[in-house]
């Protein structure tokens, strides 16, 4: 059985970097100097469908009405793919499939790093 991970709303799936344990001058950093970092940067993997953005004609039916509308959302800058650099305070870390990924919302990406395709 085949498995999805759906993120939703305003929430940005990413594949963190393997962190360096060892400085530019050769010394091993412990685990806990590494937790305490403030930014950590990954890729992209997956990107929710936005903020919802209410409609105005579904305040205007009545409740006996069936709403004749679909949820909109406002698009996410992030794309799959991208560079991200991100505030890990705001990271939940999961683990899917033997991996682990850190979901954050949108809000606390800092830099976005993408190719540019012709």
């Amino acid at each position: 059985m085949d498995k999805e991970l759906f993120i939703v709303g305003d929430r940005v799936l990413i594949l963190p970097d393997e962190g360096n344990d060892q400085t530019d001058s050769g010394l091993y950093l412990p685990q806990g100097v590494k937790e305490k970092e403030k930014v950590q940067s990954g890729t992209v993997v997956k990107v929710g469908p936005g903020y919802p953005v209410a409609d105005p004609a579904a305040l205007e039916i009545e409740p006996w009405q069936s709403p004749k509308f679909e949820n909109k959302y406002f698009p996410l800058q992030a794309r799959e793919g991208d560079y991200c650099i991100f505030l890990r305070n705001a990271g939940i870390e999961i683990e899917f499939e033997q991996k682990k990924y850190i979901v954050v919302g949108h809000s606390a990406i800092l830099v976005l790093l993408r190719k540019n395709t012709p």
